[in-house]
Order: C-alpha cells, then structure tokens, then sequence
C-alpha cells in the first residue's frame, strides 16, 4: 500500500475547544454520503409533517430497524416538529429521497409556521398508510411505514441527537425502480445522498459500480505481496488492495503465459528487468486491473518479482 506522503498536514479538532458549528460541518463532510431519511409524521390531531434528516441508517434486517436522529438546533437549543410528533404517535414513515424529489426535499427543510402542511408547500402527494397514521409521499420511490420502538436523548444541549429507533411494520416499493429479478436497481431508484454543507451526490450511472468480495475466501493480503508491488510507482493504493484479494499467487501455467506475453524467458534474469520495462509492465497491468483482469495483472507483476 501506498504511504501517505510526508508533506501531507492535518488539522486537529477538539471537539471540546472548537465550536459546535465548526465540529457539525466537519462531521457532515467527514461522514459523507449519508442516505437521507424524507420523515413523514403527524400531530396529536392528525396535521402532517414531513422535513428530511440525513443522520439515518439501516441498523438491523431481522427486526427491521430503522434510525435517524433529530438534532437539536446549535443556534438556539429548539427542536423540530418531528421529534414532538413521534414522542406523541410512536410512528413514522421513512420516505426515500430520489432524484426526482431532492429540491422538493430541501424546500420541507425550511421551518414553516406551524399548522402550514409541507406537503402542499413543496408539492408531494399524501397516501394514506397501511398500519400507521402517518402519510406516505408518493413520488418517493420507497416507503416504509414505522412504529417507533425507542427515542434515546444524547444531550441537552444545541447540536445534541435524539435517536429515533424504528422497526418497519410495512414497506412500499414502486415497480418501476425493480430490475429483471425483482431487486431494487440502482440506477432506476436514482438515489440521492448528503454531503457536507450544501453538497449532495447522486447514486446512479458513473457513480455506482459493483465490488465483489468473497468474504467466506481469504485473500492473501498486501502485506505477503512482493516490495516491488507493494511500492510500485504506477499501482494505486486501490490497484493492490485488488491484487491482495486473490486467493493465491499465479500458477505456473499462468507465469509460463505472462512471461511470453512479455517476451521472457523463465526464470527471467536481472538483465531482462530495466527500470523502463519494470514501468511498462506495471502500467499495463493497471489496465488489466481497470478491466477486472486480476488474475492476469498479477501474473504480469510477478514476472518482474522473479529475478
């Protein structure tokens, strides 16, 4: 693995001594994307709410748990109407927030008066829910009724969380987000995640790419990796952790290959391997690697590790 430069600096935060403002934005940047939770929820009497919380996770499949943190405001200690519906109802539905409805989320981020329904502020649609009091938002591409099992205070003071756990009782996915097999496709749900401060990012295309891991299969690990790889000058960080998650080094039939693919001989010999030739091969194997050639990439480099 590659080391980290030794001219990189680094600030140091205590969040004790540094303003809670400053601590939240470098949270937010640091701890990013985060899925964002669209929160419908109603009053004693029935008025509906919904404003969008980033502090959200899926915790648990079995029970299905849900939980996202309503915080208090750093500028004045006060919470949102969120947290009072659910302390008072026990019961949410959890809305996600794809690409097609993000401004329409960051519009219910806005504190309107009470009594003013977001709904028809930022121009969704209301759907009533199975099993609980709280409306579905319709041009949300999944939607997941909730009964709040716990709300777990972290504080008292401005910035402080209120962990809102939920076990979803009902969940509503819109067929028009599922692939050939029924699983939810990436690129058609469209999903959006928060950023720090007015960044968000869009999960779909470019930006979404499989990585599969065997975890039952252990790699052989970059530090069994030879030094020539492991401080190569083309490889990234990322190209050798890749190469680390092979079961084993090459067969002899697939040294045999890349030697001739390179025009040496075996065993090869110091004279063969210049510095130029040791380049070349390392960036062409990066391409074979960009290409999810591995296996092949690693039996290249080690042609250049054998004398």
């Amino acid at each position: 693995m590659k080391k980290i430069a030794e001219t990189n600096t680094y600030i140091t935060v205590d969040p004790k001594n540094t303003p809670t403002a400053d601590v939240h934005q470098y949270l937010l940047g640091a701890v990013a994307p985060r899925p964002i939770c669209f929160a419908s929820t109603v009053d004693k009497a029935g008025n509906a709410n919904i404003a969008p919380y980033s502090f959200f996770n899926c915790f648990s499949s079995n029970p299905p748990i849900c939980v996202f943190s309503s915080n208090r405001k750093v500028a004045d200690n006060t919470t949102k109407d969120t947290l009072q519906n659910v302390i008072d109802t026990r019961e949410v539905v959890i809305n996600a927030v794809s690409y097609n409805i993000v401004y329409a989320m960051s519009l219910a981020s806005v504190e309107y008066p009470y009594g003013v329904s977001e709904f028809e502020k930022v121009g969704l649609t209301p759907l009533s829910s199975d099993l609980v009091r709280p409306f579905r938002i319709k041009e949300s591409p999944v939607q997941m009724e909730c009964k709040v099992i716990q709300i777990l205070p972290l504080g008292d003071k401005g910035g402080a969380g209120n962990l809102i756990i939920c076990e979803v009782v009902r969940m509503h996915i819109n067929t028009e987000i599922l692939d050939e097999d029924k699983k939810i496709d990436p690129d058609k749900i469209d999903l959006m995640g928060r950023m720090g401060r007015s960044f968000y990012c869009r999960a779909s295309e470019e930006a979404v790419f499989p990585i599969y891991q065997n975890v039952n299969i252990l790699g052989i690990g970059v530090d069994s990796l030879p030094q020539e790889i492991r401080h190569s000058k083309i490889l990234t960080g990322n190209d050798i952790a890749r190469i680390a998650t092979l079961p084993a080094f090459p067969d002899a039939q697939a040294m045999e290959k890349a030697s001739q693919d390179l025009g040496l001989g075996l065993p090869v010999t110091k004279t063969e391997l210049t510095e130029n030739f040791i380049l070349a091969v390392h960036l062409q194997a990066q391409k074979l690697i960009a290409e999810d050639k591995v296996k092949e990439a690693f039996a290249l480099l080690m042609c250049t590790c054998l004398a």
